[in-house]
């Protein structure tokens, strides 16, 4: 992404390649600043207060804690107890475990003099997957809008094709392109005029402040939206499409992600909207069949909700509370969409079915 003519990715090493830097995405969209993570503790703290966030950025995140940790004590105890850690601060997306693995599989046969260099390889190489995954659905997406807007009446030929999005599953929450956005931030670029209804995503805003402020800086149009008026926007023929992202998808199509997600399917099918979920490899969780039943749904601070946060002066970002002061607050972060709902999942291999066989289609056995 270009962020004031300069390209940006989410994360990376810093000089000298012993510690890393992360944008951090709580200040945003009213001041862009990065932050450097110099330990396991770091990197622990930057995943659980949402520094970092989104499913694949928090993987990589997480492996690079690793390496931080084996810099400073390269032990098989120390290797343990940092996995642990890390995996801890965020139970619902299953890319952190995955990325904790991978780097813990590529060093524990190492001696301890190799681990740290071979983590950070690791860290780096998962990274760059990343980013290529991305483009890739960026692709396969492109290709469904481009087939959504030819089949069109012949009076909206050449309209922007209305594309609704919940949360924020763009750059921001991969280390480039994003999965949900990518296939909008391909289409502009190949000249197919689309629009974006944003949802701002209460209770933590990530649609209103970060979607908002990744399309405004590739120059998407947009529209901010409160949470409720998807369904009325759908009724009224104002939604070609829904796109979002996943933090963890089942082996038989069952999609987790930001809170509303389900609300959203539920309003598309009744109104006969596609709805796409967009995701690589690396959130699919093969050993879970039914969403509903088998992932954890994380539980996150009431003050998430009865808070909220902003700009209080030109200078000064804080919180203001929405709630009585005797008020109570409940706050799980994700929900689980049922692959019935889901019109098909885009992934960096291809478009498929949401069930197993339309994942095994793409990723064998």
């Amino acid at each position: 992404m270009n962020i004031n003519g300069r390209p940006w990715r989410t994360i990376g090493l810093e000089e000298g390649g012993a510690s890393v830097w992360v944008i951090d995405q709580t200040l945003l969209p009213h001041r862009f600043e990065t932050r450097s993570l110099t330990s396991l503790e770091a990197a622990a703290d930057a995943i659980t207060t949402m520094v970092v966030r989104g499913a694949p950025l928090i993987g990589v995140t997480g492996a690079y804690g690793l390496m931080l940790a084996l810099q400073v004590d390269p032990s098989d105890g120390s290797l343990e107890a940092a996995f642990e850690r890390l995996n801890a601060t965020r139970p619902t997306a299953v890319n952190l475990r995955w990325a904790l693995e991978r780097v813990r599989q590529r060093v524990a046969p190492l001696p301890e003099a190799e681990r740290a260099a071979a983590a950070r390889q690791e860290a780096g190489a998962i990274a760059e997957e990343d980013v290529a995954m991305c483009a890739a659905i960026g692709e396969h997406g492109l290709e469904l809008f481009r087939t959504l807007a030819a089949a069109r009446p012949a009076e909206r030929q050449g309209q922007p094709l209305n594309v609704l999005t919940h949360c924020n599953a763009g750059w921001l929450a991969t280390v480039d392109w994003g999965t949900a956005l990518a296939p909008i931030y391909k289409a502009h670029r190949a000249g197919l005029p689309i629009h974006v209804w944003v949802d701002e995503t209460r209770p933590r805003n990530q649609g209103a402040s970060l979607t908002a402020f990744e399309l405004g800086r590739e120059g998407v149009p947009h529209t901010v939206i409160v949470d409720n008026a998807g369904g009325h926007l759908m009724q009224h023929g104002q939604v070609d499409a829904v796109i979002v992202g996943t933090d963890r998808t089942t082996r038989r199509g069952d999609v987790c992600n930001k809170i509303g997600t389900y609300l959203k399917a539920l309003a598309a099918h009744d109104n006969g909207v596609p709805f796409y979920v967009a995701l690589p490899a690396s959130t699919i969780d093969w050993t879970l069949d039914d969403g509903v039943a088998e992932i954890p749904i994380e539980a996150r601070s009431a003050r998430e909700v009865t808070h909220i946060q902003g700009l209080l002066s030109p200078d000064q970002i804080g919180a203001v509370q929405l709630t009585p002061e005797d008020s109570t607050g409940f706050n799980p972060a994700f929900d689980v969409t049922p692959a019935r709902l889901v019109t098909a999942l885009i992934t960096e291999r291809g478009v498929a079915a949401a069930s197993e066989a339309g994942l095994r289609g793409l990723y064998g056995r």
